[in-house]
């Protein structure tokens, strides 16, 4: 049976990279939500654009959603009362939303990634080994990202979950180690075991994000670079396929990926 696909912000950027992938790997694009005043011209012919996320829910097997987190709660608990997959790819999810999006996923399979790309989850793996190797007494930890002058949210998601990986090869959390980040003025020494973060934004860039060892006697960086958009897209269509048919639950590319 061949898997249908539906897009929420099926206009935007990500949503028409979405639809492009969706067919290429054989699926059925079901249909996609719009954005207020968003213009259909650049859609398929004839592709069925729904109402509501409800909606689109109930006509797919998976909705894939990169649209915004303000979304997030609404998306997850329609996904989980059609019992639809759903990939979500929003950044910037508050704590809130992000308990809501974990409580769908007791009633439905979801895949929440902060990204899709396979290249920044092998990223995120090794940071974790390299943190639990490097002493933070000895280690300072620094991550440095630039995106696109259009993001909205900073730290990126994905600077983010690199912090995660971080506190967890150091056996603790980002809340607990600490995070460091728009540093001004006197505002003091860094902070033994915390995790610094500096985000830089401007012109097109796609996404860089670079994670920094620094001890007394040596510096060890590690950086990952998106140059297309599309590696967003096809890791998530590929999460989409993987996703169909598993139990309800909370899962991650690291699962999709079977690392």
């Amino acid at each position: 049976m061949t898997t249908r696909i539906g897009i929420a912000g099926i206009a935007g950027r990500m949503g028409r990279l979405l639809a492009e992938e969706i067919v290429a790997a054989g699926a059925v694009l079901s249909g996609g939500t719009l954005r207020p005043g968003a213009s259909l011209a650049t859609l398929p012919p004839g592709l069925p654009v729904m109402t509501d996320i409800v909606a689109l829910c109930a006509a797919s097997d998976v909705v894939i959603d990169f649209t915004h987190a303000h979304a997030a709660r609404a998306h997850a608990l329609a996904a989980a009362e059609t019992g639809t997959v759903l990939i979500l790819g929003s950044s910037g999810l508050s704590a809130t939303d992000e308990e809501a999006v974990a409580e769908a996923a007791h009633r439905t399979p979801v895949v929440y990634a902060a990204n899709f790309a396979p290249g920044v989850n092998l990223f995120l793996a090794i940071a974790e080994r390299m943190a639990a190797a490097l002493p933070p007494e000895q280690y300072d930890a620094e991550i440095v990202e630039m995106h696109h002058r259009q993001k909205v949210d900073a730290p990126s998601g994905t600077a983010v979950a690199l912090g995660r990986a971080v506190a967890a090869g150091r056996g603790t959390t980002l809340e607990q180690a600490g995070q460091e980040s728009g540093r001004d003025g006197h505002c003091g020494p860094r902070g033994t075991g915390t995790i610094g973060f500096a985000a830089l934004r401007g012109g097109q860039v796609v996404g860089e994000h670079t994670l920094i060892f620094a001890a007394a006697s040596e510096h060890i960086s590690l950086t990952h670079r998106s140059f297309d958009r599309r590696v967003y897209a096809t890791g998530a269509v590929r999460a989409a396929l993987w996703a169909v048919g598993r139990p309800p639950g909370l899962y991650g590319m690291r699962d999709v990926l079977g690392m």
